[in-house]
């Protein structure tokens, strides 16, 4: 597994920075093809797009040219949930999530000299712009929809706390380290969700080379481990989450976990 630890991500781009810990995860990830994909966009863009225009007339045209005539967008219908967080597949079939289509999205803005940022809202990953008056222009990714105010608060009552109020710290620009981190517990989550243990595990083997202490991400190998019946490993992963967040609330689950582990046989590998 390459190093990664070094890697400074808030200083290339988010799109970059994501096909690195890909290609850290999987070994065929094709990450010289993806860059190629990625700067065809651009190059397209270019032609197309009036550069000599205000930012945001570019960002209406950049928004009109990748959502209605390339038709990237969110999935529909059944599908792996991981497959839209990859960026080789989602280049190939233009369907990803808010975070996997806001990558390329600002790659391209970027390249562009385009202003926009991104943001990690407590539900998903939003683009941030000015608009010309001053105001804040929020962007969903998924269709390059202008996103309110009270959309916003609706979201956030409607996923996190009824009783909770939207407010400016919630839509800060985000650093790109955290929007990978973020990415990839998600990948990892979906993949094991598709029982694709091996794989999640080498997320969870990736994370923590960024973090290598984190209780959580230990507690996620753990338990992947003990899917893998790599039991002796998974109890000392269980174990160190019990000893580091005694009052987390699934600490109690992890006991239970723990138990059951205990009383099975090795299995060596």
């Amino acid at each position: 597994m390459k190093t990664i630890k070094n890697i400074e991500f808030n200083k290339i781009p988010l799109s970059e920075g994501i096909m690195m810990v890909s290609q850290n995860v999987r070994v065929d990830f094709p990450l010289m093809q993806v860059q190629a994909q990625l700067d065809s966009l651009v190059e397209t863009a270019k032609a197309v797009i009036d550069l000599q225009a205000d930012n945001e007339s570019k960002i209406n045209q950049l928004l009109c040219l990748f959502y209605q005539q390339w038709r990237f967008g969110g999935a529909d219908g059944i599908y792996a949930l991981s497959d839209m967080l990859w960026l080789d597949k989602v280049l190939a079939s233009k369907r990803g999530t808010p975070v996997s289509l806001g990558s390329i999205f600002l790659y391209i803005a970027e390249k562009l000299d385009i202003a926009i940022e991104p943001a990690v809202f407590p539900t998903q990953l939003l683009l941030l712009a000015q608009k010309n008056d001053g105001s804040q222009w929020f962007i969903n990714p998924v269709n390059g929809e202008t996103l309110s105010w009270h959309t916003l608060n609706l979201w956030l009552k409607g996923t996190v706390d009824p009783y909770s109020d939207l407010d400016d710290d919630q839509l800060d620009v985000a650093e790109n380290s955290v929007i990978i981190r973020k990415l990839f517990d998600t990948l990892k989550a979906s993949l094991m969700e598709e029982k694709k243990m091996e794989l999640a595990l080498r997320v969870c083997e990736t994370l923590l080379a960024l973090d290598p202490e984190d209780p959580y991400e230990i507690r996620d190998r753990g338990l992947i481990l003990a899917h893998l019946d790599c039991n002796h490993v998974a109890l000392n992963d269980l174990n160190y989450f019990i000893e580091h967040c005694p009052e987390d609330p699934v600490s109690e689950m992890i006991k239970i976990q723990i138990y059951s582990l205990d009383n099975l046989p090795v299995v060596l590998h």
